[in-house]
């Protein structure tokens, strides 16, 4: 899981540098009136809508913004209706998936497009770059509020598959089906998570360096600000000196 570890450290320091809270607090919206929309409005018995919540409130968005986007999924309040996307491109080497959730596909896909083609990627066919990945769960926790053993003793029998910690980060996955029940486990346990979520986690990874390294990073940093973009994943592994550099340049 190196990549997306990695990338999911960059993407921790560019929320706590980004003034543009309500950027976040839009993608959690949109995905807390989808699950409403989806499954219903009550979390206790819509496991996503949920998880959603949980996401939310740990972002610290305001409860009435979560209240008035469970309202528009289950149509109490007028709102612009949903989709969720999938697309997919190439970075050299690199497998590149973008989750897009929009009210407009085909602007949404020129967006995209325009992206991959300003920095020298290509967009593909989904399923040609989806097979280098897994959909699964990931949850994280700060190891300073649960340590590994912590969670571990409380994720194994629930179903979660590896618990590692990395940058004072414990990411717990899972297989897809048992995410839900992981999630309620760390709940029931008191074990506050930083973030839950279904993800494509590479299978296997492609090593890339130098200018490679830094467009791979810079091509998915504008991917993740189109406004429609709920999350980039991609296969690459990049050596922890030049991913310090890197970072350090997001400054």
């Amino acid at each position: 899981m190196s990549g997306h570890s990695k990338w999911a450290t960059i993407k921790r320091k560019k929320g706590a540098n980004d003034a543009r809270r309500g950027k976040i607090f839009t993608r959690l919206a949109k995905e807390i009136t989808i699950a409403a929309r989806d499954g219903g409005g009550d979390p206790e018995t819509n496991a996503r809508l949920r998880t959603a919540v949980n996401n939310a409130k740990a972002q610290n968005m305001p409860n009435d913004n979560i209240d008035r986007a469970v309202k528009r999924g289950t149509g109490e309040v007028e709102g612009v209706v949903y989709e969720e996307k999938l697309f997919a491109g190439y970075y050299g080497g690199v497998a590149i998936l973008v989750g897009a959730v929009t009210d407009n596909n085909n602007r949404t896909t020129a967006e995209v497009r325009h992206v991959f083609n300003k920095y020298n990627g290509k967009m593909v066919d989904t399923g040609s770059a989806a097979i280098y990945f897994e959909h699964k769960g990931l949850i994280t926790l700060e190891e300073s509020a649960a340590d590994e053993d912590a969670v571990m003793e409380v994720v194994i029998d629930a179903g979660a598959e590896d618990v590692e910690t990395e940058d004072g980060v414990v990411t717990v996955s899972t297989p897809r089906e048992h995410f839900h029940a992981v999630v309620k486990a760390l709940e029931e346990a008191g074990l506050p998570t930083e973030s839950a979520a279904l993800s494509y986690v590479p299978n296997n990874t492609v090593h890339v360096t130098g200018d490679e390294a830094s467009g791979l990073v810079r091509i998915m940093n504008q991917l993740d600000d189109l406004d429609d973009t709920a999350f980039v994943a991609a296969n690459y592994d990049i050596d922890d000196d030049e991913m310090a550099a890197l970072q350090d340049q997001l400054g």
